[in-house]
């Protein structure tokens, strides 16, 4: 079993794990970070700060009853239907390819493909930046939709888009040196 270390698109750290059960099956897994402990913290400080602020101005004590109360289901709804920990596919040369994604809390949501029903192809997408939270995607939006060329020519425009994007970076950085 290989493991090595890759980054999502927002520049997250993420392990791709490949394990070759035999010629014509193997399994790849992409494990995500595990729930920050600061990040939650922040989050629950922040209902309960607000919570506490409600209570002080109005007096009753159900603010902080419903506060905890939201708390733990929110928390409880972002681990089974949200955080997935891991993603994987086990593909089998002779049958298709099972999809698999592994939630934090546990529950497991899995698909299979038949080999008959599907076809793998490449393909290139611009993820549009969520105003509200600069790490997040708010649209994913799919390139040469029709055409499909093949991962050749993918590259190809996925340097030559870097390439742009990065001279564009290094101007506006330099602007700011100024």
């Amino acid at each position: 079993m290989e493991e090595r270390l890759y980054r999502s698109a927002s520049g997250a750290p993420l392990a791709l794990r490949c394990r070759q059960h035999s010629a014509s099956c193997r399994e790849l897994a992409v494990r995500c970070p595990r729930l920050q402990l600061r990040s939650l913290s922040a989050v629950t400080s922040a209902v309960w700060l607000a919570a506490y602020g409600l209570f002080v101005l109005c007096q009753n004590s159900m603010v902080l009853s419903a506060a905890i109360f939201l708390t733990l289901i929110g928390l409880i709804v972002y681990l089974h239907f949200v955080k997935i920990d891991q993603e994987s596919l086990l593909v089998i040369g002779s049958l298709g390819i099972q999809v698999t994604s592994s939630y934090a809390s546990g529950k497991e949501s899995t698909t299979f493909i038949e080999m008959s029903q599907q076809k793998v192809i490449y393909y290139l997408c611009i993820l549009l930046r969520d105003p509200q939270d600069p790490q997040g995607v708010s649209e994913v939006v799919p390139l040469f939709q029709s055409s499909k060329p093949r991962l050749d020519c993918l590259i190809e425009v996925y340097k030559s888009c870097h390439e742009i994007l990065d001279q564009r970076k290094t101007a506006s950085q330099s602007d700011g040196v100024k």
